[in-house]
């Protein structure tokens, strides 16, 4: 299993955000500083599969993830486009 993370800052605090890639499949997880318990996030909105794939863009960068999960993510950004 392949996680990656990032975090940014909010009104409530330090915001932790984690996808998690299993059997070709992903996963995504929030928490704040303060909150030991992560919580998943279903349905994923667009604007965390756009987060993640800037975060797979640099890792593909530094030869450090494959260029199909890149791949993968842009075709789940295309199929949730409005037409």
């Amino acid at each position: 299993m392949e996680s990656h993370e990032w975090r940014e800052r909010t009104e409530e605090g330090l915001r932790f955000w984690r996808a998690s890639r299993h059997a070709n499949r992903w996963t995504f997880q929030t928490t704040l500083k303060t909150d030991p318990d992560w919580q998943p996030i279903d349905p994923v909105p667009r604007e965390m599969w756009e987060a993640l794939r800037d975060i797979l863009w640099k890792k593909y960068q530094r030869k450090r993830c494959p260029w199909e999960w890149i791949e993968a993510i842009d075709k789940i950004l295309a199929e949730d486009e409005p037409a």
